[in-house]
């Protein structure tokens, strides 16, 4: 039986004023269910869509503990996090599972 790894994911609406933190075991799916505007109330209420940043690893514990750093830290932190990985603010969703 393989490991199971875990996703922090940061998601932003279409102009990028609201970002979403999450953590997840399958990114896919629950990219997916947001934009289907399933799951979380406040991804439907603010459209919160694009998948902009990811990080996987291999423990839960690991993957709340960096979700809570990530959502504790400024949107300054934020923006420069999702910049490090996609400075275009693509939706990875789109690049990386279509």
């Amino acid at each position: 039986m393989g490991e199971k790894q875990y996703c922090v994911y940061i998601m932003a609406n279409a102009h990028h004023t609201v970002l979403y933190t999450g953590v997840t075991n399958e990114l896919f799916r629950r990219v997916s269910e947001h934009k289907a505007g399933k799951g979380s109330a406040f991804v439907k209420k603010y459209n919160v869509t694009k998948l902009v940043y990811f990080e996987y690893g291999d423990d839960i514990n690991s993957a709340i503990a960096r979700e809570k750093q990530i959502k504790a830290g400024s949107r300054k932190r934020k923006i420069e996090l999702i910049n490090s990985i996609n400075p275009k603010w693509e939706d990875l969703f789109d690049v990386y599972f279509k």
